[in-house]
């Protein structure tokens, strides 16, 4: 399939499908010799997986990742790297009455017009199931990363109205120690809660994700057309969900004039505020690389809704099967995950840009 391929240098293909027997990918462009702790790689797969809370979907997959290539006695060998994540749960019973009716706000509709033939279990190809090969991929990047120092902080800010306001400081530990992903135990709580809520009426609410970039190498990111933060916007757009991305002081620079907004220097090439996002002229400068995540409510819901068969004739359908009632708690790792792949591929194209 078209488009199943995502970075210039490091580069990742996925394949398979929600309900099929397994998903996996090849990532390509992965230099040599760089020690790949395994170990890791899976804990940040099960950091996105199914089950792990109360809060999010019940499938049961372990998510356990096999590797087939590219990789001996621990180290990279600077070929593809094979890998497989099977499917261990799948419920397609719950998705037969999507066999012939389409799922408003899914890809049942745009996918029958586009290819005339869908996977209808689970959603098949579109679903966020995908997402998994990506931590992959991420996981290992940012294992490369770290080599050069390079750090991320990634949290849930908010969920509905609830919005984490103070980031000034928090402990990175403090992300993981509740469900939410949300580094303020009191907000978290009340986030925790509102999905609580929402979910037992049968809803879904949206949400978003904070990610923070340090150490990323100043002078990273291509001039007009493959900026830094463009890549990372259609990194982040390529994940489900996505319906907004805004970097450092985002759509609240609007409301602020040039002599407030601008990022004044100081002597050593750092900048007293942020609002860029670490990114001039599409180019990292040295600040850490800021930006936030929106993600749509989910689309299947407990409840009826109108819509239409492939025919075209009318018809009522209520939500089948296990989902997520806010997706942003199991978002994090995946936004994570295409941050630093896009992070890695801008540096390794950037050391081709002088001898």
């Amino acid at each position: 399939m078209a488009g199943s391929t995502f970075g210039t240098l490091f580069r990742l293909t996925t394949f398979g499908e929600s309900h099929g027997k397994a998903i996996g990918g090849v990532i390509d462009g992965v230099p040599s010799n760089i020690v790949i702790d395994l170990e890791l790689v899976q804990k940040e797969l099960d950091r996105r997986k199914p089950g792990q809370s109360a809060i999010v979907t019940q499938r049961k997959e372990s998510d356990t990742v096999a590797f087939f290539s590219g990789i001996f006695e621990g180290k990279t060998t600077g070929t593809p790297i094979g890998f497989m994540i099977p499917n261990e749960d799948q419920h397609s019973r719950d998705y037969i009455e999507i066999q012939e009716a389409y799922r408003p706000s899914h890809a049942d509709y745009t996918y029958d017009q586009k290819y005339g033939i869908r996977d209808h279990r689970g959603g098949g190809r579109s679903s966020a199931r995908e997402t998994a090969c990506r931590v992959v991929a991420g996981a290992i990047a940012k294992q490369v990363l770290n080599k050069l120092g390079v750090e991320f902080s990634t949290y849930v800010d908010q969920v509905g109205s609830i919005r984490l306001t103070d980031t000034s400081f928090f402990l990175p530990e403090a992300i993981e120690s509740n469900p939410v992903r949300c580094p303020d135990e009191q907000i978290a709580k009340q986030m925790e809660a509102l999905i609580r809520e929402v979910r037992s009426e049968g809803d879904t609410i949206g949400g978003c994700v904070r990610c923070m970039i340090i150490n990323v190498p100043t002078g990273i990111g291509e001039p007009v057309f493959d900026k830094l933060h463009a890549d990372l916007g259609k990194a982040m757009l390529s994940i489900n969900a996505v319906k907004g991305v805004e970097f450092g002081s985002g759509f609240s620079s609007v409301a602020m004039r040039g002599s407030e907004h601008n990022d004044i220097f100081e002597e050593d090439g750092s900048t007293r505020t942020n609002n860029s996002g670490g990114i001039q002229g599409g180019i990292s400068n040295g600040m850490p690389v800021e930006l936030r995540v929106a993600f749509k409510p989910v689309a299947t819901i407990m409840t009826d809704q109108e819509t239409i068969k492939q025919s075209g004739e009318k018809t009522t359908l209520k939500g089948k099967g296990r989902h997520d009632a806010c997706v942003v708690p199991r978002a994090v790792p995946i936004v994570e995950a295409m941050a630093a792949m896009v992070i890695l591929d801008h540096y390794l194209r950037n050391k081709a840009v002088s001898l």
